[in-house]
């Protein structure tokens, strides 16, 4: 199961958060989430086809396989991918189309888990560019927590740049930098704090304070790019629609 989408500059470590839920449920879909399900393929290379027949990009999903037990319990997992972040890190080595906006009219085959034979998969929630949501309120509910969890941890990055780059530079700065990250991920373990820290734990290999600066400017700008993605999609808009 899979959580997010494209991330910071460290995009191999950032590329993959995941989230699983495993419940013993039953529920009555919405009808109107503008995300179609097709071309469920079970077994070891589990897949569906997903198509966005909204008239904006599908920024979030949640995809529910239901298995049926013999003795008639309903097992289901939960499938989440967040993909708001993919306006900035699109084409960056180790971005995945699968965790990208989906957008209008276009069709992506997903990988699933593998799944038993007889699993039907159902889009329970989706959240559009504008902040609208579809969908079950626990799915929607889960996808802007995360948001808000992310966009903190962004704030926290982008406000320890702020704080350094001003004052100090070259390896000074990375000290500093390293210093307040790792702090920062014993009380945080996001994943833009945890990314933070190991792309300046990367940039203490360079010697030249020039070259030091340089990409301590770039990864700032960056997440300062992300930041303010996640503050405009860290919050729905409206009441969900189902």
């Amino acid at each position: 199961p899979l959580y997010g989408g494209a991330r910071l500059a460290h995009i191999g470590r950032m590329s993959l958060s995941t989230i699983f839920l495993a419940a013993l449920i039953s529920t009555v879909l919405p009808g109107d989430v503008p995300v179609t399900v097709s071309d469920v393929v079970t077994g070891p290379s589990s897949h569906v086809r997903l198509t966005n027949a909204a008239t904006q990009p599908v920024t979030a999903w949640s995809l529910a396989a239901t298995t049926k037990s013999d003795n008639g319990r309903i097992h289901r997992e939960i499938y989440t991918a967040d993909g708001y972040l993919s306006e900035v890190t699109h084409g960056l080595p180790g971005a995945t189309e699968r965790l990208e906006r989906l957008m209008p009219g276009e069709s992506r085959q997903v990988p699933l888990d593998a799944l038993q034979p007889g699993t039907t998969v159902d889009v329970i929630a989706a959240v559009l560019e504008d902040g609208t949501a579809f969908g079950e309120e626990d799915a929607v509910a889960a996808i802007f927590a995360h948001r808000a969890k992310e966009r903190d941890g962004l704030k926290a990055v982008v406000d320890a740049f702020n704080d350094v780059l001003p004052a100090k530079r070259g390896a000074e700065a990375l000290t500093a930098l390293r210093e307040r990250f790792t702090a920062l991920v014993q009380r945080d373990q996001s994943i833009p704090c945890r990314a933070a820290l190991d792309a300046v734990q990367a940039y203490q290999q360079k010697t030249n304070p020039d070259e030091i600066d340089n990409s301590l400017r770039t990864y700032a700008g960056f997440v300062q790019k992300e930041y303010a993605l996640a503050e405009k999609h860290a919050t729905r808009r409206g009441a969900i629609k189902n």
